[in-house]
């Protein structure tokens, strides 16, 4: 919930409800209510506060239901909160998206919102039980748009939606050029080919050209562009306009001015009966060509996702009495067996029960090597199965599945807010509004200082400036750029699981790692085993082996695996003891073992000078000894070490070179913390830290240095995770659902940090790129369109032209963020 927070609008500009009611948990008696009424009692304008221990709820006027809600947190109970989501249909710019989030920050117990124009999904963070899925419908229907019903959206996924969006505008750009194009022929034809209105006139009448024009202008109007007028104008009455708005005016005006000019040209000034008809017809063409393109671009802006759908089959093989049938994916159950043949992809998740084969994973791990999978292994729904055949048995289905959990946070993702959309949404709220009073104030000036007859070029330097403006552009610049790099992540195997967590990376300016499992491979082996003369090497590991094979230590496992490996089974244990932080003993074959530190055989009364030297020098190469003890005598000296990983220095390099300070956390001792280390050229090292000294560890980083971004494996890391500005969890495509990170590196490679780090900044160059462009191109282009290079006798700005040129700035936002699908890499 705090991370949706962190994204989303707060509700300081909604309107106070009338009268509140808040689910309270955590009130047990008396005192409880008592604790709550006078925080809430306490909140500015607060009136008739009411709390009930029975219904646990709490009731006011007067205030705003977040500072409810946070006053509720502060006095040390709970407000359950839920998301309600849903598609809209019909948003067109930012201020469409800040129209819908003023009406769902009005309801009853709403606490922030977020919209998104790209994706079009509206979500509203509320107190649990406050508001309802049909009071969020209604809410978005009273502010002028349609949500998209349970039933449809079951039916039909967002790529089919944009797929029937798309195919409905370029329906209607057809029709639209088909009749404009003689409209533009009509009126210009004299320009290109002198006499041609003499030639028409004595063909079809003078009279008659002109009612022509109106005639198919009208179709126009009426028929394609009536998108425009069918959501601008409800807006305007309601005092809300919107870009749909702006089209609206602007090509009304060119035609009802030309419709007066035909019809009453004596209601106008004399010389002012001018015909604006190819100008009302070429600005709904044009926009609808530019929303077209815009609308091909947002499809394949959104493609991540519907290649991560594809990639689950249709159908699976199971097995079962009669033998193998083929039956729909969705009725598989957790217990199922199926069978995968070459070539095939996984149809859930679950583990190998038969065969053997090598399994392509690059989907969730951006990987393109296959994997070897034997009996027991655990395959990924979705992954594509190579050369061999296997049987499966089924872990996960449907939602539960890595790949569904996959696409529902890319989606997640790509439908949250970034930080920096808040000044966006800000600027958006009122500059549509402002665009109107440039209009009207353009239209009086020159009326005022404009050359008789002034009324025509009032109204075409009016129109321009309103068809000009273009919040679409803005309401586009940072939600496309974060569908592009939150897909294209996906596909490089880097989970962001919120949006906003592209800005927080791009932004770290210290990278902190944790050593175990992320800079080294999380699994210790032995490494070293050297005996004292007289003493066999198979006798010794397999009689270490057995004893340490009843511990549960990293570093006994580590032995045991290894003596299993090259002695084969292990011999019996009795008398097994544990002296915790020092070692084991145990008698095996009648024989007295005892493995463990140096203080352990101390404590036996075992002389270890003979291989001290050889200790020594191991513990210095950052390797952890171990001595072996038969019989109360020195018998062998054993090394465990966690290997680091093999791209490790590579990527501390990388990261170094991004300008980026580089620091290691650590439980492990600081000597073998340093010997990793140096060998990674990481100079900041914390050592021997408790989970809870690595917060601290953190705070000290930012401090010194700024914001910090930590690595981990998720779950032992979780508080240093949670107090990281972003924290990036190394995991493996069965350990994706890691809920403490804000990152998930699905292939467990080291290397996806650095692809994350780059992908970030990538996106957020982006998204300055094309926030730039949209606030630019309005501050130059809109003095233009009123007429500034008229004053110094250049040319006034066509209203078509203006149409081009506001088509123009959405497709250049939504193509600049299309090139992020080629970014990435090391």
């Amino acid at each position: 919930m705090e991370a949706l927070a962190d994204r989303s609008v707060s509700p300081s500009r909604a309107e106070k409800p009338s009268r509140l009611s808040l689910p309270v948990e955590g009130m047990s008696c008396a005192s409880c209510v008592g604790r709550v009424e006078r925080a809430l009692a306490a909140l500015p304008g607060a009136r008739e506060v009411s709390v009930n221990l029975a219904t646990g709820r709490a009731s006011l006027a007067g205030v705003r239901p977040a500072e409810a809600v946070e006053a509720i947190l502060g006095a040390g109970y709970d407000v359950p909160e839920a998301v309600t989501a849903v598609t809209v249909e019909g948003m067109s710019c930012a201020s469409c998206t800040g129209r819908v989030e003023r009406a769902l920050l009005s309801l009853p117990g709403a606490v922030a919102t977020s919209v998104n124009l790209a994706t079009g999904r509206a979500e509203l963070r509320h107190a649990a039980g406050t508001v309802s899925l049909a009071a969020v419908e209604a809410a978005v229907r009273e502010a002028g748009y349609e949500t998209v019903t349970a039933e449809r959206a079951a039916d039909t996924s967002r790529a089919d939606r944009q797929a029937r969006d798309e195919a409905a505008l370029r329906r209607d750009l057809v029709v639209a050029a088909v009749l404009a194009a003689p409209v533009v022929v009509l009126d210009m034809g004299a320009h290109v080919f002198p006499g041609f209105h003499h030639a028409l006139a004595a063909w079809l009448g003078a009279g008659t050209v002109p009612w022509l024009e109106a005639l198919l202008a009208t179709l126009v109007l009426a028929g394609p562009g009536r998108r425009f007028f069918r959501v601008g104008v409800p807006n305007l009455l309601r005092g809300h306009p919107d870009m749909n708005a702006l089209v609206a005016l602007g090509a009304g005006a060119a035609y009802l001015y030309s419709l007066v000019s035909v019809a009453a040209p004596r209601w106008l000034p004399a010389g002012a009966a001018h015909l604006y008809f190819e100008a009302s017809v070429l600005i709904v063409t044009l926009i609808l060509l530019g929303r077209t393109f815009e609308a091909r671009a947002r499809g394949r802006a959104g493609a991540a996702i519907a290649r991560l759908i594809d990639l689950s089959p249709r159908t699976a093989r199971r097995l079962d009495g009669d033998g193998e049938r083929a039956v729909p994916v969705e009725s598989l159950r957790v217990g199922d067996r199926v069978r995968v043949r070459p070539g095939e992809r996984v149809p859930a998740d679950g583990t190998v029960a038969a065969g053997e084969s090598y399994v392509d994973e690059s989907m969730i791990s951006g990987e393109p090597v296959p994997v070897r999978k034997i009996e027991g292994a655990s395959v990924v729904g979705g992954t594509l199965n190579t050369t061999g055949g296997f049987d499966l048995t089924v872990t996960r289905t449907g939602a539960d599945t890595v790949l569904a959990r996959i696409v529902r946070m890319v989606e997640e993702a790509q439908g949250g807010k970034l930080p920096v959309q808040a000044l966006v949404d800000r600027i958006t709220l009122w500059f549509v509004p402002a665009v109107m009073g440039i209009a009207a104030l353009t239209f009086v000036a020159w009326l005022a200082f404009g050359p008789a007859p002034a009324l025509g070029p009032a109204i075409v330097a009016a129109i321009s400036v309103l068809i000009i403006a273009c919040p679409c552009a803005m309401g586009l610049a940072t939600p496309v750029s974060i569908m592009v790099g939150t897909g294209r992540a996906a596909e490089r195997g880097v989970l962001f699981r919120q949006g906003a967590a592209l800005q927080a990376l791009q932004e770290a300016r210290v990278v902190a790692l944790d050593k175990t499992g992320t800079l080294t491979e999380g699994r210790p082996r032995l490494t070293d085993f050297l005996t004292v003369p007289g003493v066999s090497r198979g006798e010794a590991l397999a009689l270490a082996g057995a004893v340490e094979a009843r511990s549960e230590h990293p570093i006994a496992r580590a032995v045991a695996k290894a003596a299993r490996a090259e002695t084969g089974s292990l011999p019996e244990v009795a008398a097994f003891e544990t002296v915790p932080g020092h070692g084991v003993t145990a008698r095996v074959n009648g024989r007295s073992v005892a493995v463990g530190s140096r203080c352990q055989m101390e404590r036996l009364g075992v002389d270890v000078a003979p291989l001290a030297a050889q200790a020594e020098r191991l513990a210095g190469e950052g390797r952890s000894p171990v001595y072996l003890a038969l019989d109360g005598r020195l018998a062998a000296l054993l090394a465990v070490a966690d290997p680091v990983k093999l791209e490790a220095r590579e990527v501390v390099a990388a990261l170094q070179a991004r300008d980026l300070t580089v620091a290691m956390l650590t439980g492990d001792a600081d000597a073998t913390a340093q010997v990793v280390a140096r060998s990674l050229n990481i100079e900041k090292v914390h050592a021997e830290l408790l989970p809870e000294n690595k917060v601290e560890a953190l705070r000290a980083l930012r401090k010194a240095h700024g914001p910090v971004a930590f690595v981990g494996d998720g779950i032992n890391d979780a508080p240093a995770l949670a107090e990281a500005e972003v924290g990036i969890a190394i995991g493996t495509g069965a350990d994706v659902a890691v809920e403490s990170a804000d990152v998930v590196l699905m292939s467990g490679a080291l290397t996806g940090l650095v692809e994350a780090v780059a992908l970030s900044r990538a996106t957020m160059a982006n998204i300055r790129q094309n926030l730039f462009w949209a606030f630019a191109y309005n501050a130059a282009l809109i003095p233009v369109a009123a007429g500034l290079l008229a004053v110094f006798s250049g040319p006034q700005l066509s209203p078509v032209l203006a149409a081009g040129a506001m088509a123009l700035s959405s497709v250049f936002v939504v193509g600049n963020a299309l090139r992020l699908r080629r970014a990435g890499g090391t």
